[in-house]
């Protein structure tokens, strides 16, 4: 039998916290903590390994990027982390996408939508529309001494493996890379799984990202040469 998926959820409103974790439990999704702010999330998760963190931005005495920041960079096979927030502005999701985290939703969600985002996130898919993320990442994409490393490392990948990462940063699925690149499925995701590796990125949220700040990705769209 599968075990149940293991969620952590953040929030500074307790009635928040209450609505999420009700949603998910009716879902069969186990909600191991609760945190009322990021101080208790990152402490939340050391403790009980989820497999997923629900995490609202403003919080008091850690907000959520810091507290992303902290949960990501502390476990290499860490939980996924998606962010919720009432507040849809473009500087809030590049910053959350910087600091690790694998999706961006409101807190108006509808209950269907945010356990499948919960799955979604987990079996390590970004969650995203295309459209939002080429208008968030073209324009806070940050192209610096940062980038470097990266920049160097995508002379690693084989040419399909670059093809597959300038996909990726358009945030196409796998369905759409195979029908791109007119492979079957299984093989897309040994490519995405390598180039990732590679690469060292988290999950295709990173992607998305890194193809824009190394510049694979050029502000009109275009794949670049590395």
């Amino acid at each position: 039998m599968t075990e149940p998926l293991r969620v952590v959820v953040a929030d500074d409103q307790v009635l928040v916290r209450t609505g999420f974790r009700l949603i998910l439990m009716s879902e069969g999704i186990e909600v191991v903590a609760e945190a009322a702010n990021g101080v208790e999330a990152v402490e939340a998760v050391r403790r009980t390994r989820p497999d997923v963190v629900l995490m609202d931005i403003r919080m008091p005495d850690m907000d959520g990027l810091e507290a992303t920041r902290r949960i990501v960079t502390d476990a290499t096979d860490g939980p996924r982390v998606l962010i919720l927030t009432t507040f849809d502005l473009d500087h809030y999701v590049y910053a959350a996408l910087s600091a690790g985290a694998s999706g961006f939703l409101l807190k108006d969600v509808s209950p269907e939508h945010l356990t499948a985002a919960v799955h979604l996130v987990r079996t390590g898919d970004a969650l995203l529309a295309p459209a939002i993320t080429r208008r968030l990442v073209e324009r806070f994409a940050r192209r610096d001494c940062d980038t470097a490393s990266l920049h160097r490392s995508l002379a690693a990948l084989t040419p399909r493996e670059l093809e597959v990462m300038g996909l990726l940063g358009r945030g196409l699925s796998n369905a759409e890379l195979a029908a791109r690149l007119q492979l079957s499925e299984a093989t897309v995701k040994t490519h995405v799984a390598r180039v990732l590796a590679k690469l060292g990125l988290r999950d295709r949220a990173q992607a998305v990202v890194a193809a824009y700040e190394t510049g694979l990705i050029s502000v009109g769209g275009g794949v670049s040469a590395p």
